[in-house]
């Protein structure tokens, strides 16, 4: 293939897509260079398929804190499109949305389809040419600059370059890490990567009896020696092997790193709204009620069925006795393993079932006005590739859409 392009983009996700449209709006000939069959692979399955978009805090210094101190960088690139610009890129093209809990930003159709159609018609109106199953396996560099990129069967010549290949994580959608390898070998550092907003196993044996059961409004805190460390309220979901759900992906990174100075305990409280003697009020008022029945059967009120057993088998009460002849001491049993139901942290799960990836390109290699690399003049870099991670919530995917497109928009008007 000798025909040579202003840009191309390697990397068919939602940064590499936005910024492939973008510059191709701007006039610039542009090729986007995709390793898998069809575009936005991982696009299509995040939030379940339905596709948090964005997040609606439209408070630039308090999303940017979701990322902590390297958030700043994010200051330019959300300042030239941030989460009303991506909302309103979708709604002008025929796409309305909704908000919702944690001012998530979905489709109204809840079909993270409808996402990619947009952007799929976004690179045909601009022009843009898509090449399928063209992964990228060297760029070829001559002083301080790619002179052309190697694909298996074909050689791509473009004035610039834009890195959209993504972090490590569902590794079968095509985010297998190799774009880190791509930059490492032409100079740029890569910091240490880790699973980030992934599941985490715990060492109970028991926990497989509490697969599938979601909490809502419960309160879970991360302790270690003693000490705790944070906390969050929301919702929770018991896997075949321990935890899932936004409290704990939004707390998996620091859990990550504390189980590598030692034990880390998770407290869930499953009554957060009320205290201790609420509860047992509360408690003595269900017994009552009951008091005809066995103890096993008089807790339906209070908890999920799926956690009564477990809660009886913690307590060591007799699971046969009669509801009305239940103790004090028992009731506190109770009452305190549902203010503070300890669970032991054995590990994350791997790399391959987190949602994003936490390291990436260096920052400071980076310049963050321009998404212009410090080590390759006509490198420009987006997306997960980048040392940069938040909480769910469509933080995330915000940074994609806002550092794509400010990639794409530099690359042509500088």
């Amino acid at each position: 293939m000798n025909k040579t392009y202003d840009i191309a983009v390697i990397g068919g996700g939602p940064a590499g897509m936005i910024a492939a449209g973008k510059a191709g709006s701007l006039g610039a000939r542009v090729i986007l260079l995709e390793k898998n069959d069809i575009l936005g692979k991982k696009l299509l399955i995040t939030g379940k398929g339905r596709c948090n978009i964005t997040n609606a805090d439209f408070n630039i210094r308090s999303f940017i804190e979701k990322f902590g101190k390297k958030g700043k960088f994010l200051y330019p690139s959300l300042n030239t499109f941030g989460s009303q610009d991506i909302i309103n890129f979708f709604n002008k093209r025929g796409l309305p949305t909704k908000i919702e809990r944690g001012k998530r930003v979905f489709p109204e159709g809840d079909r993270a389809k409808d996402v990619l159609d947009i952007l799929s018609n976004y690179l045909y109106e601009n022009k843009v040419e898509v090449i399928y199953n063209s992964s990228v396996n060297e760029f070829i560099t001559s002083k301080d600059k790619i002179s052309k990129i190697i694909c298996k069967d074909k050689k791509i010549i473009a004035d610039n370059y834009i890195l959209c290949t993504g972090g490590l994580s569902y590794p079968a959608t095509g985010s297998n890490g190799d774009g880190y390898k791509l930059v490492e070998k032409i100079g740029h550092s890569i910091t240490k990567i880790r699973p980030a907003l992934a599941p985490i196993i715990l060492k109970e044996s028991w926990v497989n009896k509490l697969q599938g059961l979601s909490l809502k409004n419960v309160s879970i805190s991360i302790f270690q020696n003693n000490k705790k460390v944070d906390d969050r309220f929301g919702e929770a979901l018991f896997t075949h092997n321990g935890l899932s759900g936004p409290i704990i992906l939004d707390m998996s990174k620091k859990i990550g790193e504390l189980i590598n100075h030692g034990e880390v305990k998770l407290f869930i409280d499953f009554k957060p709204a009320i205290n201790h003697k609420e509860l047992d009020i509360r408690l003595q008022r269900d017994l009552n009620e009951f008091k005809n029945k066995i103890f096993k059967n008089s807790l339906d009120k209070l908890l999920p069925k799926t956690l009564i057993p477990v809660i009886i088998q913690l307590s060591d009460i007799n699971p046969e006795k009669q509801a009305n002849s239940i103790t004090k001491e028992e009731r506190k049993k109770i009452v305190n393993l549902l203010k503070h139901f300890v669970l032991y942290v054995e590990c994350l799960e791997n790399i391959d079932k987190a949602i994003i990836t936490s390291g990436g390109i260096k920052l400071d290699e980076i310049e963050p006005k321009t998404m212009q690399s410090k080590k390759i003049s006509n490198l420009y870099l987006a997306g997960e590739i980048l040392d940069l991670d938040g909480p769910t919530g469509g933080y995330n995917l915000q940074v994609c859409w806002s550092t794509g497109y400010l990639a794409g928009k530099s690359v042509v008007s500088g």
